[in-house]
């Protein structure tokens, strides 16, 4: 796309407060393509996902820093039609997905990369163009359509972060995933694909046959077995535990998390899906000899190392089977805040 076939104006969503929830948001049809700046590049969004953050910062229930007015949104993909002029990493053409926190780029989260989150404190993806830094751009895998793409920004960074950031996941060892959300379901994927054993657990047995044909190796109904962490240490080898446990259920889970786990094993925390912060003590750890980390996305490094191994292993993501488009975006909050959906929610800007 030749500079002069780039529009003036575009359009944007913009949460301008927490105040009216959903009716907060505003679709801009004459927004500004924004400008390029020196280390900028300017791209064309194709597609873009949605996460349960996206919904909560509008209500005013996101605990992490904001900023408003902000175009929402942190997945998306897109093809890259300017750069500035001291870009050295892009070129018009490259297909490229956002970085969820812009300024995360190795090793461990920072001061400056924990306000750095685009849809919360950076203008987002739920635009028709938008400008990054060079440093805030992943290539997308080549197996990937933009939607697929765009839904690894953060389920599957959290996913990948979680079994490979602290204590890198190794092939035969044993992962415990609870539901069947996006960071679950990516979870699955990935330890799968790395020679690792699966236990998920859910509360729908039709959603149990979906875990069952991503590669699921036990599922368990936690309606069903009350006492399902017992339940998931005696599935393991020797009753021994498993090595990872993806916490998202909060009150709801962790007590059972904590029954499965095994010696010197890692439950990484990523939600509070139960609602509320689980009463247990910080003395568990401990006494079970396990740790607990917090998991906020991921970096550059990990989120690379990522796209590299899901075109590897020519792994898809599971995406809802109802699509939206750009101007539907109230709708499939709508949708999406009403669990009517399965998998990654997609929105096409095309």
């Amino acid at each position: 796309m030749s500079a002069q076939s780039i529009p003036k104006t575009q359009k944007q969503w913009v949460v301008k407060d927490t105040e009216h929830g959903f009716d907060g948001m505003v679709l801009e049809k004459d927004a500004p393509v924004p400008q390029v700046g020196e280390t900028d590049v300017l791209v064309r969004m194709h597609g873009a996902s949605l996460n349960f953050r996206d919904l909560i910062i509008p209500r005013g229930e996101y605990f992490f820093e904001q900023k408003f007015p902000v175009v929402p949104g942190s997945d998306g993909a897109g093809e890259v039609v300017a750069v500035g002029p001291k870009v050295t990493k892009w070129k018009v053409g490259d297909k490229v997905m956002t970085l969820f926190n812009q300024y995360h780029q190795s090793g461990p989260m920072n001061p400056r990369a924990m306000v750095s989150g685009l849809g919360g404190v950076i203008d987002g993806t739920l635009r028709q163009y938008g400008t990054f830094d060079q440093e805030g751009l992943v290539r997308m895998p080549s197996n990937l359509s933009y939607t697929e793409a765009a839904s690894l920004v953060c389920a599957g960074l959290t996913s990948w972060n979680a079994l490979f950031g602290l204590k890198p996941l190794k092939k035969g060892q044993w992962v415990l995933v609870e539901g069947t959300g996006g960071v679950s379901l990516f979870a699955l994927q990935f330890a799968k694909a790395a020679g690792a054993h699966v236990i998920a657990t859910t509360s729908s047995k039709e959603k149990g046959e979906i875990l069952k044909k991503l590669g699921a190796d036990h599922v368990i109904n936690y309606k069903e077995d009350e006492n399902w962490g017992e339940t998931v240490r005696k599935l393991t080898p020797n009753g021994e535990g498993v090595d990872q446990v993806l916490e998202l259920g909060g009150k709801n889970t962790v007590r059972e998390s904590i029954k499965a786990i095994k010696y010197e094993g890692v439950m990484s925390a990523i939600g509070l899906l139960g609602g509320e912060m689980p009463k247990e003590s910080i003395m568990e750890p401990l006494l079970k000899v396990f740790t607990v980390r917090g998991v906020y996305v991921g970096s550059k490094d990990l989120m690379e190392d990522m796209a590299t191994f899901v075109e590897e292993h020519d792994i898809h993501p599971v995406m809802e089977k109802k699509e939206f488009s750009l101007d539907q975006l109230r709708e499939a909050y709508d949708y999406m805040w009403a669990a009517k959906h399965f998998g990654k929610m997609a929105i096409n800007i095309d």
